[in-house]
């Protein structure tokens, strides 16, 4: 019975690991077409140094005169992931999409550093770029997020000047071991003992369910990813970058994800922030949500009907519409008036 059950569990695991967050195309976007489930921002912004050297690759879309907005993606996706969300946004801001290190068309760091902390400090080199004179929205996405997060931790004088508004997608600032994410290295760490060591079973695990010609990675994915509507091609093409996904991504940062607790950087944030999650989230489930709204300043939460995890991708019109209205809210709000000076001198 014993033996059944470990066999059972270990099935449970695979799946899950085959259909842990993924990303929208089953082939990299390095120079390929994303064919029928979107484009990415059609100009390449080429490659922009982190602060070791590490080369992000970054695109954008609309006005270069216009405000900013960062899109910054979650845990093994790509910039492609917001295909369906970037179009309308370039309509009124300047989009810019990012790779993480070692992921997307991103370099892998020469140095192996894949900490929060590190991809942190790569949505600053990204908004040096593209943004070193004006402030811009950052959006984040799971991984993304609390990237952010890890970001105000480090860098909080950035938020106000550089950064004045925050969006939150799918995330949380610490216990992730209570979503879908942690069930998976739950079933692995009681016999290997560390969440480290289960990251490096659940990263083999994956890539043997990957290589099989079972589906079982694409049934897992839509129960533990998104919403009960989404396409079966999207869900596909989630599928299909878990399988491209370099190793050290899932035995380097997924541990890091499942003991993190940036709770103590939420407070630095004083700027407004969004927190956007789905319905039906089963990675980061919305009572993670409402107590990262809690914990920010200038916090306001949403809930995405109907959504799961990746709300681009099968939220798509909501979570535009909700980013849309708070980047006018933030960046077209009126500044303080200054008061003006009497003849006298002396201000009114």
């Amino acid at each position: 019975m014993r033996r059944r059950s470990a066999v059972i569990g270990a099935g449970i695991a695979a799946g899950l690991a085959a259909g842990m967050v993924g990303g929208i195309v089953a082939r990299r976007h390095r120079g390929h077409d994303l064919g029928p489930i979107g484009d990415l921002p059609p100009e390449d912004l080429g490659s922009v140094a982190s602060f070791d050297g590490t080369g992000l690759a970054v695109r954008a879309a609309g006005d270069p005169a216009a405000p900013v907005i960062l899109l910054a993606h979650g845990f093994s996706l790509d910039m492609s992931v917001w295909c369906r969300v970037w179009p309308e946004l370039a309509r009124e801001a300047r989009v810019v999409t990012m790779d993480f290190r070692s992921h997307g068309a991103s370099e892998r760091p020469a140095t192996g550093d894949l900490t929060l902390r590190a991809m942190g400090r790569d949505v600053a080199a990204v908004l040096d770029d593209v943004s070193p004179e004006r402030p811009a929205i950052v959006v984040g996405h799971s991984m993304g997020a609390m990237a952010i997060l890890a970001l105000a931790e480090q860098r909080p004088e950035l938020f106000g000047p550089r950064i004045a508004g925050i969006a939150l997608i799918g995330a949380a600032a610490s216990d992730l071991l209570r979503g879908a994410m942690g069930s998976v290295t739950g079933l692995l760490r009681p016999r290997f003992g560390s969440i480290q060591t289960a990251a490096l079973r659940v990263d083999r695990v994956r890539r043997a369910v990957l290589a099989s010609p079972v589906d079982v990675g694409g049934v897992v994915t839509r129960l533990t990813q998104f919403g009960p509507d989404t396409p079966k091609p999207v869900v596909d093409h989630v599928v299909g970058l878990a399988r491209s996904t370099p190793s050290e991504v899932w035995t380097d940062t997924l541990p890091e994800l499942m003991e993190m607790d940036l709770r103590h950087a939420a407070p630095r944030v004083r700027v407004p922030a969004l927190v956007l999650v789905g319905e039906e989230d089963r990675v980061t489930p919305p009572a993670a949500a409402v107590a990262l709204a809690a914990a920010l300043p200038e916090g306001r939460l949403v809930v995405l009907e109907g959504a799961g995890h990746i709300p681009m991708l099968d939220g798509p019109d909501l979570l535009e519409r909700e980013l849309a209205a708070f980047a006018r809210s933030v960046l077209e709000a009126p500044k303080p008036k200054r008061r003006r000076k009497p003849a006298g001198g002396e201000p009114t």
